[in-house]
């Protein structure tokens, strides 16, 4: 057990690749200059101490048997402490305080680096010996068994090996990932936050899985060799039309396109075709909007807006859905009027203030010792 430690546990952006982590497909994501920093120590208490220093608040809880909270915060810690129960890995009481810049709401996955950087800092602490698959896996489990959202791999995989300057193309089924390190020369990213956060966020996301798993199930009676979405074609779901509900047809067909184009964006990135990266952008919002449905009004409107901005060559909602940020890829030189242009345009269309964040892409989550 060290004396004293600190883990740094960045937020993630999704450059495409949207709701296909769960269908175990593809997905490109990037870890951020934006983190949550965290501090553990030891304490001569029998409790842990955990200190959201952000938000001015102190919970106990207990090092063996966790029960849900009604502050949400630490529920993703009491979740991590319970797959360290059931793994029988030995650790004691402990003190830990954590505070950061990572926007809430904002759909950057403060929860993934919340439970990845808090189990790093156990696993550092206390010499566990866990590997970063395992961190990523386990935070997930956790998201996913403990706090009752039905998040796939994607956002702990990013926050866990995400590299500087470099998107990740990560295998949700293998989880293998490549580096895929672009020539972004001459162009920025940009995330557009809405600052609204519908209730339907959750309960949607939920459902939208067990219609894709109706979808494969569908296709499966036909053709055994498919095991998920990621397996799939649109010849194959068009065979099934007849049997499945509409919905479930237009969130098949979403995955399965929205597979496709992350593979075809990795050419265009490592070809140097930014216009073409971007028009794989446009088509994801597109999709995301009319045919998977976990767009909304605020979101359009910024990404519609973008479409026609001279110096915006791709743009779309990325998260969950319901609210959260646009990421927009646009030329540097137009930075600053953009920002300036879509402000004014979505404070007339909305009556709300937009609020943007300049991104850098940054490395995963990192430890440091005192």
């Amino acid at each position: 057990m060290k004396n004293k430690l600190t883990v740094r546990s960045p937020g993630r952006i999704n450059l495409i690749g949207e709701h296909t982590d769960y269908n175990m497909g593809f997905v490109l994501p990037a870890a951020i200059d934006k983190a949550i920093e965290f501090t553990i120590e030891p304490t001569t208490g029998s409790m842990i101490e955990l200190t959201a220093t952000d938000l001015n608040e102190t919970v106990e809880i207990s090092p063996k048997n966790n029960i849900k909270s009604g502050i949400e915060w630490v529920n993703y810690c009491a979740g991590i402490i319970d797959q360290l129960t059931k793994k029988n890995s030995r650790i004691a009481p402990f003190k830990c305080s954590f505070g950061g810049n990572i926007p809430l709401g904002a759909g950057l996955s403060s929860s993934a680096a919340l439970s990845c950087g808090f189990l790093m800092a156990i696993n550092e602490f206390f010499e566990l010996g866990l590997s970063k698959v395992e961190i990523a896996l386990m935070a997930q489990s956790s998201e996913n068994d403990f706090v009752g959202v039905s998040c796939g791999i994607m956002d702990q995989y990013a926050c866990i090996f995400g590299e500087k300057d470099a998107l990740i193309k990560i295998d949700c089924r293998s989880l293998e990932h490549e580096t895929i390190k672009g020539d972004f020369d001459g162009y920025s990213l940009l995330l557009c936050d809405t600052k609204v956060k519908h209730s339907l966020a959750s309960t949607a996301y939920n459902t939208r899985k067990i219609e894709c798993e109706a979808g494969v199930k569908a296709i499966q009676a036909k053709n055994r060799n498919v095991k998920s979405l990621r397996d799939a074609n649109l010849k194959d779901l068009e065979e099934v039309r007849s049997s499945i509900s509409q919905d479930v047809y237009d969130r098949c067909e979403f995955v399965i396109n929205e597979n496709n184009r992350v593979l075809a964006a990795i050419k265009a990135i490592k070809n140097k075709d930014m216009k073409l990266l971007g028009s794989f952008m446009f088509q994801s919002h597109e999709g995301l909007k009319n045919k998977y449905k976990v767009s909304c009004t605020e979101l359009d409107i910024l990404a519609d807006f973008a479409k026609k901005h001279p110096a915006v060559v791709g743009a779309r909602m990325m998260g969950g859905g319901f609210g959260g940020c646009t990421i927009n890829l646009i030329k540097s030189k137009g930075l600053d009027s953009f920002k300036t242009t879509a402000a004014s345009h979505y404070k007339l269309k909305t009556g709300k203030e937009a609020t943007f964040y300049d991104i850098k892409i940054s490395d995963g989550a990192s430890k440091l010792y005192y």
